[in-house]
């Protein structure tokens, strides 16, 4: 089993732009959570939309240098991930060649199918954890079992979606990272992640 996590609002806290290395704050438990994970020994794939590069928000180099912050963070507290796949793309985007449509941005697929190729996945056998309804739609699609997190600043759905509100409904629903992770933990029972 493999556990793929959104990263704004699940991750790192969202309540301003992430546009910089400076600007990375990882959400309380979330270290913890991911390094309980790992113990477990599931691998953890960060899959996020990052539409800001499309939006001339920030460059993918500069997207790179907050990914390396946020692993940094992590392994501060003794956590760490297996990979982690980004989408730059946004169709209403200013910056050419961002400026398209991509499977690979949530709701769509790409991203998990990806990792399902690069890492030897069986996304029947994942989880998907995210906070937007876009999190839990991709992770649907995928065939995932998907834990939708409320958190402080969760993130906001696509403003025209094109996807049915209902495949936006989580199988689960949990407070934080912290409680989705105990919830799959508690499910998987002992030595059920190795």
């Amino acid at each position: 089993m493999a556990v793929f996590l959104d990263r704004d609002g699940v991750i790192t806290d969202n309540a301003e732009p992430i546009n910089a290395p400076a600007d990375v704050r990882l959400l309380p438990w979330a270290g913890k959570a991911i390094r309980r994970l790992n113990e477990a020994g599931l691998p953890v794939v960060v899959v996020t939309n990052q539409g800001g590069v499309a939006f001339g928000y920030l460059t993918e180099a500069a997207l790179e240098a907050i990914h390396l912050r946020m692993e940094a963070l992590l392994a501060e507290l003794g956590a760490s991930v297996d990979a982690i796949y980004y989408c730059p793309h946004h169709p209403g985007g200013t910056v050419a060649p961002y400026a398209v449509a991509c499977p690979d941005r949530k709701p769509g697929t790409g991203m998990l199918e990806r990792a399902e190729r690069d890492l030897g996945i069986r996304l029947k056998k994942a989880v998907m954890i995210g906070d937007s309804p876009t999190d839990i739609v991709a992770g649907r699609r995928a065939g995932c079992i998907t834990i939708r997190v409320r958190g402080e600043n969760p993130s906001p759905g696509d403003e025209s979606p094109d996807y049915d509100p209902l495949e936006a409904c989580a199988d689960f629903t949990e407070a934080d990272l912290w409680s989705a992770v105990s919830l799959l933990l508690e499910a998987l029972g002992p030595g059920g992640g190795a």
